[in-house]
């Protein structure tokens, strides 16, 4: 097997652990140094680590690389991390706050009733945004490689996308749906 996919698998590996990382530098900067300017300039560094990681995807295959299922996951994990980053963001920090600096004990994700019907709904509306993301993403690799074989493996992502928007509504929204239903009669 070709050892660049490999490459690439240990970049979104490194650009997760960056992730959190950078997230938590900035977190301490602000909590434990009170350094906020600072810390909101780190927080703004999250983005760079996948935009960074999309690149370096793009320039691999740009360079020749037959197009392999680590690829589109550059390009979902990117989707991902603009879809649901600001909500990471936001727990951690309610966490290092409550945790580092006598900050309100963080709020729990609703456990049950009607109030997690929305709270699963506004997940799966975050998946849809990063699957479209991901999607739009896949198609500017593919247009910028110019390679319609080189980069036909990248299309299966579409696929790839729909499933996961099908498989987080049956599994998040229409299950605690049918939960609450059950539990109001």
């Amino acid at each position: 097997m070709d050892a660049e996919p490999y490459l690439i698998y240990a970049l979104i590996l490194a650009c997760e652990i960056g992730f959190w990382v950078v997230l938590v530098l900035a977190l301490a900067v602000r909590y434990l140094l009170r350094k906020d300017r600072l810390s909101r300039a780190l927080l703004l560094c999250l983005p760079l680590v996948d935009v960074l990681l999309l690149v370096f995807t793009a320039m691999d295959l740009r360079g020749g690389s037959t197009a392999a299922f680590a690829h589109g996951l550059a390009a979902a994990y990117l989707g991902f991390t603009v879809a649901f980053g600001g909500m990471a963001v936001k727990w951690a920090d309610a966490h290092f706050a409550h945790r580092f600096a006598a900050g309100p004990v963080p709020a729990k994700a609703p456990s049950r009733g009607w109030a997690v019907v929305r709270y699963d709904f506004n997940l799966w509306g975050r998946c849809i945004v990063a699957c479209i993301i991901t999607m739009a993403l896949v198609q500017a690799l593919v247009q910028f490689v110019g390679d319609a074989g080189a980069t036909q493996p990248l299309m299966a992502w579409h696929q790839h996308a729909f499933g996961c928007i099908v498989l987080w509504f049956v599994f998040g929204p229409a299950w605690s749906l049918a939960t609450a239903w059950n539990g109001s009669r």
